[in-house]
């Protein structure tokens, strides 16, 4: 065979590949095809068949990176919890090879670190896999004086007890939590945790700011003007005996003495 003829033959291949996979990536009307949910999805678990659907979507508003074919995440770990109709993206799944688990859901470089806490310090159960929370530290200071500081802010909870999904409109009590934090943060957290008794605060997860404070003492609220209890001022005790009268006379007075 002639090699002009095999390049063509290879020329009409490759058309053809091109043809096939663009109908299977575009829909009849020749919107785009992209990969949505189906069924609930919850981070750490395999994506199954029935979980994801490839539906047509507007050319001009397909997702960044969206998949079209749903071969392509089927099997894949969900590094976070997808609802109904949300596409689904890159971002959304762990590393190919992932076995899934909690540790499937740890971003590159990060670690975590499960703390004990109880109903109270836990703000009541609404530290839910996904919220964002503030830790808190309180115990005594090398002079045996009590204190209380934050030492990390804006802590994401990886997991609930052995949670790693969240139902907001059913808080559930636990006593651990798990943290996503950094190698310094971990040592950070280690420390304060054999100091003394950790504390979670809740905070907003639109609230992006750092803490840096220095903590309070005790001496910070007791001595505090809201905290403080003035006593009004004594009035003078009235006198037994009444004045008398008195005499003026030119520009001096004097109390005349009654017999």
């Amino acid at each position: 065979m002639k090699k002009p003829n095999i390049i063509a033959i290879v020329l009409v291949l490759g058309a053809m590949a091109a043809f096939f996979v663009a109908q299977l990536t575009s829909a009849p009307d020749g919107k785009s095809r992209v990969v949505i949910v189906e069924q609930p999805i919850e981070a750490g678990k395999a994506i199954k068949t029935d979980q994801v659907k490839a539906i047509a979507w507007p050319g001009s508003a397909i997702p960044h990176d969206a998949f079209n074919r749903t071969t392509d995440v089927m099997g894949r770990i969900a590094r976070v919890s997808m609802i109904q109709g949300e596409p689904v993206l890159p971002g959304k799944l762990a590393p190919k090879g992932s076995t899934g688990g909690l540790s499937s859901l740890i971003p590159e470089g990060k670690r975590a670190i499960t703390v004990k806490v109880n109903e109270v310090i836990a703000v009541a159960g609404f530290a839910l896999p996904g919220s964002y929370v503030d830790v808190l530290v309180s115990g005594k200071d090398a002079e045996k004086q009590p204190f209380s500081r934050t030492v990390l802010s804006r802590v994401k909870v990886l997991a609930a007890a052995q949670k790693t999904s969240s139902e907001p409109d059913k808080p559930k009590v636990v006593n651990a939590v798990t943290l996503e934090l950094t190698t310094r943060e971990s040592e950070e957290l280690d420390l304060a945790r054999n100091i003394g008794k950790l504390s979670l605060v809740l905070r907003n997860e639109l609230d992006t700011g750092k803490i840096n404070s220095a903590g309070v003492r005790l001496p910070d609220i007791v001595n505090s003007p809201s905290t403080q209890i003035t006593t009004p001022p004594e009035k003078p005790a009235p006198s037994l005996h009444s004045p008398g009268p008195e005499e003026i006379r030119g520009t001096r007075r004097q109390s005349v003495t009654t017999p």
